[in-house]
């Protein structure tokens, strides 16, 4: 591991401790050149499926396009980076337990809007006006009205 203030390769582990969830071990290192100390996470690398774009192209899985959309949904809500974690966890989980080697964007956003749906109303919703590429104030209206059932009216 190669510091991230002198560059140099050799260090000590201080501490280590497992997050709740034990998928990921977080170790304070201290550098045996220039004595900083630093921070690193661990985790088992999972094999993903490849991503379809709606353009057809193929890409790997990124995790971090899922944690910054999240993010943004999410943004100036009460949800704690720890939270925006387990729904990309959530999302990594589900996508694994379908078994399949390709998954289309559009099945990972549905995940995404699932999980922001039980977390946060507000986050998925905005989450959903980016994905759907709501066009105007009727869209928004309609996706509030699904949230609030057949029987509520939601007027501009």
């Amino acid at each position: 591991m190669k510091c991230p203030f002198c560059s140099h390769q050799e260090n000590k582990v201080v501490d280590s401790r497992t997050s709740h969830a034990g998928d990921i071990t977080r170790r304070r290192r201290e550098c045996l050149s220039c004595s900083s100390r630093y921070t690193t996470y661990e985790r088992v690398e999972e094999l993903m499926p490849l991503v379809i774009k709606k353009d057809n192209r193929r890409e790997e899985f990124n995790r971090e396009k899922i944690l910054e959309g999240m993010r943004i949904a999410c943004r100036k809500l009460h949800i704690a980076a720890s939270e925006l974690d387990e729904m990309v966890q959530e999302v990594e989980l589900r996508m694994q337990g379908l078994g399949v080697r390709e998954i289309a964007s559009r099945e990972i956003g549905d995940f995404v809007m699932t999980a922001l749906h039980k977390r946060d109303k507000v986050a998925y919703i905005r989450f959903a006006s980016v994905y759907r590429e709501f066009k105007d104030v009727d869209d928004f209206l309609t996706e509030l009205q699904k949230e609030q059932g057949p029987d509520s009216t939601v007027s501009h």
